[in-house]
């Protein structure tokens, strides 16, 4: 799955300058990404056990009794899914198609260089905001390592999804410093799709291009929003240790939600697990999560979510609304006022959060915050010297 796709997994963020002799720093803000273009659940994953059968057994009956919270639900989609054309998004959730010189400029330049984007695979909705500059001539794009092609179905996501996608390119961590560096930019986040194929998740594959990275520009800031990696802890540690500035894992929604949302190999409290560990396994990293709202969770769940965050000491949250990318994933049970998302960043804030990005158009990987973050990473390099 792909980190907040439909919100805000793995990808980096590389402000891209589209002018000639300018050379900028911009830096990327949490997202929510995501990632796995989906089947139908109901006739895969819950019906594995027994137990699955009683949760697809659950889950049907309760799509019944509660069907008109859920606009569309069209039976031959399965439970939870289906899109009512006449249920229209909010008008603060509407954004011009992307297009402009810059947009292209980025466009031509990302398929040169053979580089995958999370921008264009989960149907970002600040594409054109982020590529365009967001006017300050810098553009942002998030890039996909280790392929294009999940192993995962998450529910929410809409990345395409194989169980043997092809094999990782030998040379893309070099291959993706060098053109990252290339572009004078000092701060990038890289994500990646789940790669339960590899033995080790793609973790090594993350840590070489961290490091290929850090050897042809040292000063450069990176931040990865990785995969649970299996809770393969000694993966988390080779990432960690790798050079990375801030380890990014989405726990995507609440406990409760955790099965219907995202793949049956992730989990709540894997992911937590994960954040936990790399805190532990180095300090002075940022760690950073995000969260989609919409899917029907109550606030109460939402709060209870953010005091597990802050118990592992997750410095930066994310927080964005759910956007179904096809009538095959689940259905937005609710559009979350601009209000809402505040009243949420106030709160995450006072409960010590070093940072809240809340908003309904914020993905992991948004522009958004883009220097608060840069400056803590140099607060915690200092700290760390000190």
């Amino acid at each position: 799955m792909i980190h907040h796709s439909s919100i805000t997994k793995p990808t980096f963020s590389v402000p891209i300058s589209t002018h000639k002799h300018r050379h900028s720093t911009a830096f990327s803000n949490p997202s929510f990404r995501i990632r796995c273009e989906s089947g139908d659940v109901s006739s895969s994953s819950l019906s594995l056990s027994p137990e699955g059968s009683s949760l697809k057994k659950n889950l049907m009956e309760s799509e019944g009794k509660r069907s008109e919270l859920y606009p569309g639900g069209m039976p031959k989609m399965g439970p939870f899914t289906g899109r009512d054309p006449n249920v229209k998004k909010p008008a603060w959730l509407r954004q011009k198609a992307p297009q402009g010189e810059r947009f292209q400029e980025v466009k031509e330049s990302l398929t040169r260089l053979k580089l995958n984007t999370v921008c264009e695979e989960a149907q970002c909705p600040n594409i054109g905001e982020c590529w365009n500059g967001g006017g300050d001539g810098i553009a942002t794009a998030t890039i996909m390592v280790l392929g294009d092609t999940c192993t995962r179905g998450c529910r929410f996501c809409a990345v395409k999804t194989s169980r043997n996608p092809p094999p990782p390119d030998p040379m893309e961590p070099e291959n993706t410093a060098k053109a990252i560096t290339s572009w004078g930019v000092d701060y990038i986040v890289i994500t990646s799709v789940d790669r339960d194929d590899l033995p080790d998740g793609g973790s090594g594959h993350f840590a070489q291009t961290v490091k290929a990275m850090k050897r042809l520009k040292p000063d450069i800031m990176i931040e990865c929003l990785t995969s649970d990696f299996r809770g393969d802890l000694e993966a988390v540690d080779s990432l960690v240790h790798s050079g990375l500035d801030v380890f990014a894992h989405n726990v995507e929604t609440v406990k409760r939600l955790q099965r219907l949302v995202r793949d049956p190999r992730a989990g709540y409290e894997q992911s937590m697990s994960v954040l936990k560990h790399a805190k532990i396994s180095k300090p002075e990293m940022i760690t950073k999560t995000s969260i989609m709202l919409g899917l029907g969770e109550t606030d109460e769940e939402i709060k209870e979510t953010m005091a597990d965050l802050r118990a592992i000491d997750v410095d930066i949250l994310t927080l964005g609304q759910y956007l179904q990318p096809t009538p095959l994933h689940l259905t937005v049970k609710e559009y979350v006022t601009p209000e809402k998302f505040d009243s949420w960043k106030t709160y995450g804030e006072s409960i010590g959060f070093r940072y809240v990005a809340s908003g309904p158009l914020v993905r992991s990987s948004y522009r958004a915050g883009e220097l608060f973050v840069k400056t803590m990473v140099k607060e915690s390099h200092a700290k760390s010297l000190s």
